[in-house]
Order: C-alpha cells, then sequence, then structure tokens
C-alpha cells in the first residue's frame, strides 16, 4: 500500500512521441455512450468489472487482480500474522528484536522511486513491464520457498528471505502502477475506475488474507502460511507473461542514463525548496515519533498466563477488522473531512492517535474486565479504533504529498515522498524495538508493557509541536512554487515522457481533489496507489 511509473521514450528527437501514437492509436477507446434518461444509472458490479475488461484488455485487469488483490491484499493479509508466528514460535527472537526485524523488512519500499526508474529507463529484451512481473513473482516464489523449508534456517537468512519476498511485492507493485498511468493518459475517462479497482482488489484481499491467516497457521504453522504465498507469486508470474506490452526493438541504452540523472537532479532541486522540505521533515518525524511496539502486544495477546492467550484464528480475525476500520477511515475522509485544511486535520488525527493509544493500556492492565468488557471484544474496538485514526492520519499526509510534486517527475518523486515515510515507519519501528529491549519486555516478561504503551502515546503527541512546518492552506490551494510547477518549453512528447518516469501511487489518491486541471491529474493518480503501500503502509502504520 504503492507509486507507479510508466514507460520510457527511447530517444528526444520525436521517435518517443510517434511510438505513444501508436500505441494509443492501438488501444485507444471511447467513452461509453449514455443512453437518454441513463446519465445517473450506476452500473452493477459484474457489469462494470466488464466493461473494464472490455476497454483496457484482459490481461491489465488480471495483472491488478493479480498483484493489487492476491498479491497484495490476500498476500499482505497472511504475511502479516505468518511472520509475527514466525519470528515468534519458529526462530524464537525476543519482541524487540520482532519489532526491529518488522521494520527491517520494508527496507524494498524505502527504494520504490528505484524500481519505478528501472522499470521506465531500462527496458529488457525490448519490453519495459513483463519482465518486471516476471523477475517479482520468481523473486517471491523462491523466497518463500525458502523460509517454508528451511526448518533450522539461521535468523540473518530468513531475514533476507522475507525482505526479498517484499521486495517481490514492491517491484510488482510498481509496474504495475506503470500500468495504471499509461492506461490513464490513453483512456482518461477510465482513470477513477483504474482507481477503484485498484483499492476494490487490495480491499477485499486484504479482508480475505487476515480473516484466513490465522486459521492458515492453526492447520499448518507459520511457515506453512509463508510457503503458501508462493501460489501470489507464481500468479504474479502468469500476469507478466499474460500482460500486453508494447515491445521496443533496438532499444537506445545509453539514453537510460541521461533519463536517470535528469530525473535526479530535478527531483533534488525541488526538495531544496522551503515549501517542499518543511512539510517533508514533519511527515518523516510524525512518522518516526510514532513509535511503534506491535511486536510486544502481539507477544502478549497469544502469551498464555500474562495476556489472554488469544488463538491463531482470533488474531487473523483481528487485524481483518483493522482493515475494516481503516476502510472507515477512508470513507469519513472522504465525504466529510477532505476539505479541512493539512494543519487542523494532521492536529486533530495526531492527538486522536495519541489517546486511542490508551486502549491498549487499558487492556494490559486489564481495565476493561473491571469495567465488564471480555478481552475479545475490546481487542476488536481497540483495533477497529487504531486502524481507522491512523487511516486518517495516512490520508492528509497522502495529499499533501501530491501536492509537493513537480511537474515533469510528478510520479517519481511521489514514490520518493513515500519511500521518506516509509522511513519514518521503519525508525518508528526501530525505535520501538529499542524501547522493548531497555524495558526489559521479553518473551514472557510483560510487566512493563504498561510503561511501553503510556511511552509510546506521549510521543505521539510530540509532532504536534512540529506542525508549523505543515502549510495552512486548504487541499485545493496550489503549494509549489510556479518554477516548479510550470512544465518544460518541450511538446507534449516530453509530458509523456515525464509520465513514463513515473512510480505512481494510486490507490490512495482516489479519495482526493478531483477537480484539479488535467495537468494535475498525474498528481492525482500518484497519491492513489500506495496502499495500502498499500496498502502495505496502512498495514505497517
Amino acid at each position: 500500500m504503492s507509486p507507479q511509473p510508466p514507460h520510457d521514450i527511447p530517444e528526444d528527437n520525436g521517435s518517443g512521441r510517434e511510438e505513444t501514437n501508436v500505441l494509443i492509436e492501438e488501444t485507444l477507446g471511447s467513452p461509453p455512450a449514455k443512453a437518454d434518461g441513463a446519465g445517473s444509472w450506476v452500473p452493477s458490479p459484474v457489469a462494470w468489472f466488464r466493461m473494464l475488461v472490455r476497454e483496457l484488455h484482459w490481461s491489465f485487469v488480471l495483472g491488478v487482480v493479480a498483484t493489487y488483490g492476491i498479491s497484495q491484499g490476500l498476500g499482505g493479509g497472511i504475511t502479516r500474522v505468518a511472520s509475527d508466528y514466525y519470528w515468534k514460535d519458529v526462530q524464537k527472537v525476543q519482541p524487540s528484536a520482532a519489532q526491529v526485524y518488522h521494520g527491517v523488512t520494508s527496507i524494498p519500499w524505502m527504494v520504490k522511486p528505484l524500481w519505478g526508474l528501472l522499470t521506465d529507463v531500462l527496458p529488457v529484451a525490448g519490453y519495459r513491464r513483463r519482465p518486471y512481473f516476471v523477475l517479482a513473482g520468481i523473486m517471491g516464489v523462491i523466497a518463500m520457498l525458502i523460509v517454508s523449508l528451511h526448518s533450522k534456517l539461521h535468523v540473518m537468512f530468513a531475514l533476507l528471505a522475507l525482505m526479498s519476498g517484499s521486495a517481490s511485492v514492491a517491484i510488482a507493485d510498481v509496474t504495475i502502477d506503470a500500468c495504471v498511468a499509461e492506461n490513464s493518459l490513453i483512456y482518461p475517462h477510465l482513470a477513477a475506475d483504474m482507481i477503484s479497482l485498484n483499492g476494490f482488489c487490495a480491499s477485499v484481499g486484504g479482508l480475505i488474507g487476515f480473516s484466513i491467516s490465522g486459521f492458515l497457521v492453526h492447520a499448518i504453522g507459520s511457515q506453512g502460511a509463508l510457503g503458501m504465498l508462493t501460489i501470489p507469486s507464481a500468479l504474479v508470474v502468469l500476469a507478466g507473461l499474460l500482460i500486453k506490452d508494447v515491445h521496443i526493438p533496438n532499444f537506445p541504452y545509453g539514453q537510460a542514463h541521461k533519463k536517470f540523472s535528469e530525473a535526479s537532479g530535478k527531483m533534488l532541486m525541488t526538495l531544496k525548496c522551503p515549501q517542499v522540505w518543511r512539510p517533508c521533515f514533519y511527515m518523516y518525524m510524525s512518522l518516526a515519533l510514532s513509535v511503534e511496539i506491535q511486536e510486544g502486544m502481539f507477544y502478549w495477546y497469544t502469551d498464555p498466563s500474562a495476556g489472554p492467550s488469544f488463538s491463531e484464528g482470533f488474531i487473523g480475525f483481528i487485524f481483518a477488522i483493522g482493515s475494516v476500520g481503516s476502510l472507515v477511515g477512508v470513507l469519513l475522509y472522504q465525504n466529510i473531512l477532505k476539505d479541512y485544511s493539512f494543519r487542523s486535520l494532521l492536529f486533530s488525527s495526531q492527538l486522536l492517535l495519541s489517546l486511542s493509544g490508551m486502549l491498549d493500556l487499558m487492556l494490559v492492565l486489564r481495565l476493561n474486565l473491571k469495567l465488564g468488557i471480555p478481552d475479545y471484544y475490546f481487542a476488536v474496538i481497540d483495533e477497529g479504533v487504531s486502524k481507522m485514526i491512523n487511516r486518517l492520519k495516512w490520508m492528509p499526509l497522502l495529499v499533501l504529498s501530491s501536492k509537493l510534486c513537480p511537474s515533469g517527475i510528478e510520479g517519481t518523486f511521489f514514490a520518493l515522498l513515500m519511500s521518506i515515510d516509509n522511513i519514518g515507519l521503519m525508525t518508528g519501528s526501530w525505535f520501538g524495538g529499542l524501547l522493548l529491549h531497555l524495558l526489559k519486555i521479553t518473551r514472557t516478561e510483560f510487566k512493563n508493557l504498561w510503561a511501553a504503551i503510556l511511552i509510546r502515546n506521549a510521543m505521539r503527541l510530540l509532532p504536534l509541536a512540529l506542525l508549523f512546518l505543515v502549510p495552512r492552506s486548504e487541499p485545493n490551494s496550489i503549494l509549489l512554487p510556479a518554477d516548479l510547477l510550470a512544465g518544460d518549453d518541450g511538446a507534449e512528447a516530453h509530458r509523456i515522457e515525464s509520465v513514463e518516469l513515473t512510480s505512481l501511487d494510486v490507490e490512495k489518491n482516489s479519495s482526493t481533489n478531483g477537480s484539479l486541471q488535467e495537468s494535475k491529474n498525474k498528481e492525482h493518480l500518484d497519491v492513489g496507489q500506495d496502499d495500502d503501500e498499500a496498502s502495505l503502509l496502512a498495514n505497517r502504520g
């Protein structure tokens, strides 16, 4: 739960325009005609899905389902629960170490701009998308087989394998986002539908993944559940082999370095702008100071003496409710909160995030039992509320990120901002691991867990002191100076090329700013996809 890139134009002398025009001529569709009086008619989900298959080509829809629905959604849900049990029961590490390892496995998502630039400017065997899908799927299959079949795998090799699995999902995510960006240029009237398709697949897949993850761990163990993830990876390989991709013969690979250098230079120039680095610094600090101690809570959840001893199935159910709470947060933002200023909404959500952490404190101190609320109900309420507020905090950060992207490298720069956020999440995870270690919270010792929760909740208030770095403006305002918003003097070919240097994040932007001018459409698409970045990002948060 992320970016997105499309293609790369090999030469600046106009050949790129010709290639793109050929692609448009071959695949361009027109908006479906509306019957008289049918302007308000809403098609059924099945009819909508068939329309997308007909307009966008069935192989693209298959790629979205395989990547967002099965790999990220279903696979992400299973990975979240199975990896927790793997570190706890197979590797038998302390909760502080598991918290650090959880942050390490997210490193591949921090270099998403690199994946995006590679798929944009470096075709393999003449194809920009297909080889990267295949590579991502093969990486995932090998990584999960190693983890599942090796009963005494050293912890460092296990960590590398899980990082490879994470990289597999990240590369596939960037590549399918590139395909979305391409189709959004060719079929602008279907851009919102593609965003909805991404979000629908990720949400349904995540719900199913979390719901069955606990039962899989109970039935076949954490290693067996992780081994099941070879199936989503294999489907990514299949989608890569079948997806419609334009072949580029005799690609001038000498141009790749030039394009990479140009994009990198403009990103650096943009980051030096005060209107950009100030909110970027806030976003990093707000995530880094939101210390994550989820692994300590997980160990306590499953402890038979100090904790409530939740079963594997119920742990999966808790995470499933969390994903529902996250979806509720999206709906609240879209329908009620999206027009509020960045600063006011971030102030409220950060304050609520600190207060919601007190639910964990009540649960650990067993105050819920004194109120007559069983652990099962209270834990579900806690997870749903926490994830909803996390999402309410995350949505304005995504919109703010989209407003900071300069013309020409919108997608790649948005992916860079998402990488900064990922680094913030990893820092918070590592700080949480250090906190658990300092308070001597182990696999069986939890007497100081309440103190860790209290410190975490207090640290969540610290970003409020940095809110002056966030602009007071509303989401519809323009934040960048004119020189960064203005496109180059080049023609349309350069505009298309700049989109192709994209690693757009589309899913999370579906809820924002549909009224911006067409030159901002790419910026909106950037916001839409992470996710969950997602959707995995949301899961990590």
